[in-house]
């Protein structure tokens, strides 16, 4: 009788798990999900022309149904993760993705969703993955995005959404990684989360100051993109002093100075700093010689003045520099142009004296001596002469 009952009781299970298990709610779901993109944009052979509703999407062996795209939890009841395939599916992303309430990855990189990302979206309380890369999203970010506590990936770069960032966007305490790249966002940065390893904000229209209560408290920050934006004023010594950073990429900016100081105990993760094509002046920052593991420096197509300082060319971790589009004076050091030299970049399109021409960190050519006196005019005499020494010998004696 003992062994009978064990033997009902599996054979129970296996029925059931062979019925339909999915909570009603997820299915209708899913429904509404496929039903909003454009049946002509399904190919025969894609993930989304599985989903055959005749059969239970949690439903196991997945043999020709459900094949792809869609999880379940382990008990076969809730949905937990939609990953489609980047084939160009073309739809809108229907509000009732809500009623997913146990969903943890919403992955729809690579098509073409259009239309608004749904304010509902805040129901997904559970999300941690939300990724709607490489699509034609417009309007804003919704604000309900912040209602996600569990999210810690957040992309939705490369789509058209305008707008302002959303002001609570801190409140997003478990966000890891945070790419809003290749949008048409305006506005100042609010302040960010306190666990973000990542931040990707390039190319979009942001402006204002990059402050210090924005960053505060981001001690695990690693990655700092905010290149190709409209961002001004000074750039603080705090920002190079925060614990984690390794890369940043301010570059196509309107800064205006940089303030650096020496890392505290010597020690800095900076790998890669790229500055250029900002309105940065003043001398090159010596203090950038002091960062241990620095390989790569831009500071190309600023507004910096005076001489290259010598501990630049006695940093062997430095492999990259680019300091073209300048005004810098006077000798390059030696050490730049040594036989044993690892350093790749560009000193040219400066107001240097005695650059090698067979050398390719003096390309390209200088400027002219008009353009160098104008630069510097006003300038104490001897600066002056400097600037006249300079164009005179590189010119070969003729001005």
């Amino acid at each position: 009788m003992f062994n009978l009952v064990h033997f009902l009781v599996f054979v129970l299970h296996h029925l059931l798990q062979a019925q339909a298990l999915t909570l009603p709610q997820d299915i209708s779901a899913l429904k509404a999900f496929k039903s909003s993109i454009k049946q002509s944009s399904i190919p025969s052979w894609s993930c989304l022309a599985s989903w055959d509703f005749s059969d239970d999407p949690c439903a196991v062996p997945h043999r020709t149904r459900f094949i792809c795209g869609v999880s379940c939890s382990p008990d076969a009841t809730r949905i937990t993760q939609i990953t489609l395939d980047p084939i160009g599916y073309s739809g809108q992303l229907t509000p009732l993705i809500s009623q997913l309430t146990q969903l943890t990855t919403l992955d729809l990189s690579d098509n073409y969703f259009f239309g608004r990302i749904p304010s509902s979206i805040s129901s997904l309380r559970n999300l941690q993955t939300l990724i709607l890369t490489s699509n034609s999203f417009s309007g804003s970010i919704p604000d309900s995005v912040t209602a996600l506590k569990s999210l810690e990936t957040l992309d939705l770069s490369h789509n058209a959404l305008s707008g302002k960032l959303p002001k609570s966007l801190n409140s997003l305490t478990s966000l890891k990684r945070l790419d809003l790249s290749y949008n048409k966002l305006t506005g100042f940065l609010p302040k960010l989360p306190s666990n973000l390893l990542e931040l990707a904000l390039k190319a979009n229209s942001l402006s204002g100051y990059v402050s210090k209560s924005t960053f505060d408290g981001l001690t695990r920050l690693e990655v700092v993109e905010l290149s190709d934006n409209s961002f001004s004023g000074t750039l603080g010594a705090w920002f190079f002093l925060l614990p984690s950073l390794q890369q940043v990429d301010l570059a196509n900016n309107s800064f205006t100075h940089v303030e650096i100081l020496k890392p505290a105990g010597g020690n800095s993760d900076l790998v890669a700093i790229n500055l250029g094509f900002n309105k940065i002046g003043g001398n090159l920052p010596v203090n950038f010689a002091d960062y241990p593991i620095l390989s790569s420096l831009s500071l190309r197509y600023n507004r910096l003045r005076g001489a290259i300082p010598l501990g630049y060319s006695k940093k062997k971790s430095l492999r990259r520099l680019f300091l073209d589009g300048n005004f810098l004076i006077g000798i390059p050091p030696a050490e730049f142009f040594a036989g044993d030299t690892e350093v790749t970049g560009s000193l040219g399109d400066n107001c240097l004296w005695g650059c090698p021409a067979n050398s390719q960190l003096c390309s390209p050519r200088q400027k002219s001596y008009a353009i160098c006196k104008r630069a510097y005019s006003g300038k104490p005499r001897s600066e002056k002469s400097r600037i006249q020494n300079t164009a005179c010998n590189a010119s070969g004696g003729r001005l």
